[in-house]
């Protein structure tokens, strides 16, 4: 008899977990040859996405934040490639390999953990002038693009180019949004002393964002001392504003401004991957509704978490009457309930229901700067700092890795940054959709014809 293939798309947060947790739990089925793991993954890390905003800013290195498959994966089999297509009635997951061969891999059972993707909305230059900040090489190229800028403004004799060029936007309000704005407006802060030929005052970071506060996860008091904190290191924050049109010299606002500048990082949240749109299956504000055992309504051979599923959240009031937010708290604990019920489902055992009490946030704003809420405590400065970093070594999952990040932060500290652009980037469009290869998935004609095809 054939072993049963289980198939995990994705290998972020809830993707590796899950294929841990299966490696241990069904250890003995894998060493008698009657299950399989398989992983589908682009790359051969899962990125740990908090600590990107540090990545920009040069704190620490691009490789300190990716934990590497093969020593995180034991057992299970590495496909290095993209899901770009889903047949649940074949039970086929469509695969684009590296090499840019297209394959069927079939399955028994399917975890789908593909994550998410940049929210896009229609405001004209957007796609062609917006930095996106989700993947390790968006990150790479907004650090070379901001430090291009100094050096271009630097070298200019033009007063109007010079105040564009050292003006920086950054779209979203949240944590992604106001992380990056803090971390990098220290990064040019410190530049500074490199760049002898520019007015420190010329440079000047804008958080823009359509919410009435920042941050409202945090609650009131903290988002407003997080704001207050932001203002007082100058960073200029506006509230209630939205974005109407993008140029590559300005940023027009919905309250009719108008922003010289060359910089615009749009961070204004995400959205589930566009693989999930293509099941034809209920979304739920774009994700796709699952029952809180974490199974495909329809298809019980299917498991759906993360960024991609709507899980009723037991924990609201009344259980279930709100779905549980996208974040990597929730991620790693849905992999855990959906690694269980795929071992369950294999074993013919009771399935369980996914059941988590949010233990709280951290918001890292750069140097001794944070603010933190957890288990209901309210803490900023230097205790929320030491929270906040602490949380991040708790999350990462190898200790290697854990070390390299602290080095780093200590090399940091004591040695400060040396402000070079890598420039390996250089002469690549910065559109959102090609770094996030959202154009990539199979249409559903497309997906017909190969069902057709192959039958």
């Amino acid at each position: 008899m054939s072993a049963q293939r289980i198939v995990v798309v994705g290998a972020g947060f809830a993707g590796l977990k899950c294929v841990q947790r299966l490696e241990r739990e069904l250890k003995g089925e894998l060493s008698r040859g009657e299950v399989e793991i398989v992983v589908v993954n682009p790359h051969d890390y899962m990125l740990y996405l908090p600590l990107l905003p540090q990545v920009a800013a040069g704190v620490i290195t691009a490789q300190s934040v990716t934990v590497p498959l093969p020593r995180a994966i034991r057992t299970a089999q590495r496909l290095p490639g993209q899901v770009v297509g889903l047949d649940l009635q074949r039970k086929v997951a469509v695969v684009r390999k590296i090499s840019e061969d297209v394959v069927d891999l079939p399955y028994d059972r399917l975890v789908i953990a593909a994550g998410s993707v940049t929210r896009q909305f229609d405001i004209p230059g957007l796609e062609e002038h917006g930095l996106g900040m989700k993947n390790l090489g968006e990150a790479a190229y907004l650090r070379d693009h901001v430090l291009s800028q100094l050096e271009l403004a630097n070298a200019s004799t033009d007063p109007e180019e010079r105040a564009a060029r050292c003006s920086f936007v950054v779209i979203g309000g949240g944590y992604a949004g106001t992380e990056t704005a803090a971390c990098l407006e220290l990064l040019t802060d410190s530049a500074m002393k490199r760049f002898p030929r520019l007015d420190p005052t010329l440079v000047k970071w804008t958080l823009v964002d359509i919410a009435p506060r920042l941050m409202p996860e945090l609650g009131q008091r903290l988002g407003e001392e997080a704001l207050d904190l932001l203002r007082r290191r100058g960073i200029g924050v506006r509230l209630e504003t939205g974005v109407e049109r993008v140029t590559d010299e300005s940023v027009t606002l919905t309250d009719g401004s108008v922003i010289p500048t060359r910089t615009l990082v749009w961070t204004a949240g995400v959205t589930a991957s566009p693989l999930v749109k293509m099941l034809g299956v209920e979304l739920v504000r774009g994700r796709v509704k699952t029952g809180t055992d974490l199974r495909l309504d329809g298809y019980d051979d299917v498991f759906v978490l993360g960024d991609s599923a709507a899980i009723p959240d037991l924990t609201a009031s009344p259980p279930g009457s709100s779905i549980c937010p996208p974040t990597a708290q929730h991620a790693v604990r849905q992999a855990v309930v959906a690694a269980d019920n795929v071992v369950a489902s294999v074993r013919g055992e009771t399935l369980r229901e996914y059941k988590h009490h949010d233990l709280g946030l951290v918001v890292d704003l750069g140097g001794t700067q944070a603010v933190a809420h957890p288990l209901k405590l309210r803490l900023t400065g230097m205790v929320a700092q030491a929270v906040t970093r602490a949380y991040h070594l708790y999350a990462l999952p190898l200790t290697r890795t854990r070390a390299r990040v602290v080095f780093n932060w200590i090399l940091h500290l004591f040695g400060g940054d040396d402000f070079i652009r890598i420039g390996f980037l250089a002469g690549r469009k910065s559109e959102t959709s090609s770094f996030e290869e959202t154009r990539d998935y199979l249409s559903a004609d497309e997906m017909k014809q190969r069902s057709v095809s192959a039958s």
